[in-house]
């Protein structure tokens, strides 16, 4: 299979091309560069593959939750290639994204991850990984919530952004056996978790194609200013 992979839902922009077994990526910390980066990551990726736009099966894309601009941009992004080229679309959660790499770099096997939310709360999920790394069904599903709500029996590698925003909000209510928040996803991860998918069947079209907020008000907001 040979599947495209974006992500723009952080600070972090990237760009992956999974051919068979190779995998090529384009990764940079660029926090007001995604519009700028992303299209000349995409062609970078493509050329150094050797792969066209007739030879993808599908696209994977990071669908939040994570900053609202940001999942727009990879969204849009997604949908407008998928119905230029007729491909199919593997929404990848940006939540599961940073748990699975932490498994395959760091080799956890139980992992909280969160985002920072502002406005005092977080995105968070937790899964554990099975012995191949791959996030099963998650413990906690995802959310936006204070981080003092919060509440994990058993001990976690802890992964993302949140946990520097709520470092204190989380102590006696989640054991962490490590902690990585300085943990960015990487559209490499987002490749391979889309390419399960799309072998499971769990493809969309590109008008099904969705970016996930959780916190409706400000999608609501923003689309009544837009």
């Amino acid at each position: 299979m040979n599947l495209l992979a974006i992500d723009t839902a952080t600070e972090a922009c990237s760009a992956a091309l999974l051919a068979g077994d190779e995998l090529i990526e384009r990764w940079q910390l660029a926090p007001r560069g995604h519009t700028q980066l992303l299209l000349p990551m995409i062609g970078a990726v493509m050329a150094e593959a050797g792969c066209t736009w007739s030879a993808l099966d599908g696209i994977a894309f990071g669908r939040g939750p994570g900053a609202f601009v940001g999942v727009r941009i990879a969204t849009a992004c997604a949908q407008g290639l998928a119905f230029a080229h007729d491909l199919p679309v593997a929404p990848v959660s940006t939540l599961e994204t940073l748990a699975y790499g932490a498994g395959r770099r760091q080799g956890a096997r139980q992992v909280f991850a969160a985002i920072d939310a502002r406005m005092g709360e977080i995105y968070a999920a937790a899964w554990p990984l099975d012995a191949d790394g791959w996030p099963q069904e998650p413990r906690l599903a995802e959310c936006v919530t204070a981080a003092s709500a919060l509440s994990l029996p058993g001990t976690w590698f802890g992964v993302g952004s949140g946990l520097a925003a709520a470092a204190a909000a989380f102590d006696g209510r989640i054991a962490f056996s490590d902690r990585d928040p300085a943990a960015l996803p990487h559209a490499a991860d987002v490749a391979r978790l889309g390419r399960r998918l799309l072998l499971a069947g769990a493809g969309v079209s590109a008008a099904a194609a969705q970016p996930v907020y959780l916190r409706d008000e400000v999608a609501k907001k923003s689309a009544v200013r837009g």
